[in-house]
């Protein structure tokens, strides 16, 4: 990396931490009602950042076990012994000497 982009990281990291600090800085000044309510909207704001980042880290696996669960499945009805009719199957087993069926 050049020093260019060296400055502009330590620019933003001089900037995010200010930042910090004035958060801090603002909630030391606030009263105790709306510190509590700053700290349990932090706290809602760090789960759902923590709840989003695991949901990212775990959706690869997720998709692909779904991919291989709906193969299965595909795999297993083209192995029946039964009748297509588009994306309908009727197993052949439904029509196997039982009559008219009665409804109900």
């Amino acid at each position: 990396m050049g020093s260019m982009e060296m400055a502009l990281i330590d620019g933003v990291l001089a900037g995010i931490a200010l930042a910090v600090c004035v958060v801090l800085l603002l909630r030391l000044v606030a009263g105790a009602r709306r510190r509590d309510r700053f700290d349990a909207a932090a706290r809602r704001t760090w789960r759902a950042g923590r709840q989003r980042a695991v949901a990212l880290w775990r959706w690869p696996g997720q998709r692909r076990a779904a991919a291989r669960a709906a193969d299965e499945i595909i795999r297993r009805a083209a192995r029946r012994d039964a009748d297509q009719d588009g994306n309908v199957i009727r197993p052949k087993a439904f029509h196997e000497g039982r009559g008219p069926r009665k409804p109900h």
